[in-house]
């Protein structure tokens, strides 16, 4: 028995990475009794049959799954927005970085374009994610600028890409590996998800690390209870436990440790009213779901 790691699924085949080979295999018979499903992403066992073909075994527990793309034990996201064209988007940002945290991932903000900045907004805009812990930084794919800060993040870990529409993660993909060759704006098409091609997810190899080949998340649901909301922002779930209630929302009960740091000036207005926007959502869908 082999173990290894999942980073091609293809057409009923998968590609499993051990000790610098790759093995194709199929599932065994068991995962479909029940009801089971290898992902990329998945550590397993597996049996060789043939030279390179054989059958997966076992599959070991997930940290975290998403199901478009169908990926599973993810490590951080990159999450790509530019200074300009498009201008930052911050409640896109927040929605973000609620799923995100929520999925036990690290988010990593990447803000792109920034040889297009005129001012100095954008560091005003980002210093709320900043005091909040976040990691930011700020870089520009034509000039190179800040890129080899980034390289490092990827060592040992599964990153994902995802983030605003147009803010050019296609060219930041080929700036950090220019054997990857993706046309601007056709990053789908480029990694087999265009009108003629296959459907596929793919783990690729970058700086000691794996980058998924997919620029995202295709849905942007919250679709969380309240209460995981309420502990879905880091630095919201470290206040909640001074919090009156253990349950607190950070809406209307007293003695709230979120809302006093808002008051405070230690979260900022905009990030706070953003959450009350999307604990609006998770009520409205819980309300649906049990009428």
């Amino acid at each position: 028995m082999l173990s290894g790691l999942i980073i091609k699924a293809l057409a009923g085949f998968y590609y499993v990475e051990s000790n610098q080979n790759i093995y194709q295999c199929k599932a065994s018979g068991k995962f479909r009794k029940n009801d089971q499903k290898p992902l990329v992403g998945d550590l397993c066992d597996f049996t060789i049959e043939n030279t390179n073909e054989g059958y997966i075994r076992k599959i070991y527990p997930r940290k975290n799954t998403l199901v478009r793309p169908p990926i599973c034990n993810i490590d951080q996201a990159l999450l790509v927005f530019s200074a300009k064209e498009p201008d930052m988007n911050t409640l896109l940002l927040d929605r973000f970085l609620a799923i995100i945290e929520h999925l036990n991932i690290e988010p990593i903000i990447c803000i792109t374009k920034i040889d297009l900045l005129d001012n100095e907004d954008i560091y005003d805009i980002m210093k709320p994610y900043s005091i909040a812990g976040y990691r930011i930084f700020y870089v520009s794919s034509p000039t190179n600028q800040g890129i080899a800060n980034i390289k490092p993040l990827f060592k040992d870990k599964v990153t994902v890409f995802t983030g605003q529409s147009g803010v050019g993660k296609s060219s930041l993909l080929n700036v950090l590996d220019i054997h990857l060759n993706i046309e601007t704006n056709e990053i789908s098409k480029a990694l087999g998800r265009g009108k003629h091609t296959t459907r596929h997810v793919e783990l690729l190899k970058m700086y000691g690390g794996y980058v998924a080949d997919t620029p995202g998340f295709s849905s942007l649901d919250i679709l969380m209870e309240p209460v995981e909301l309420a502990h879905s922002y880091h630095d919201f779930k470290a206040l909640s436990y001074s919090c009156k209630f253990r349950e607190c929302l950070h809406d209307s009960e007293p003695y709230c440790a979120v809302k006093q740091a808002v008051d405070e000036g230690k979260i900022s207005k905009e990030r706070y009213q953003h959450y009350l926007t999307f604990l609006a959502e998770t009520k409205k869908i819980k309300e649906k779901k049990y009428g």
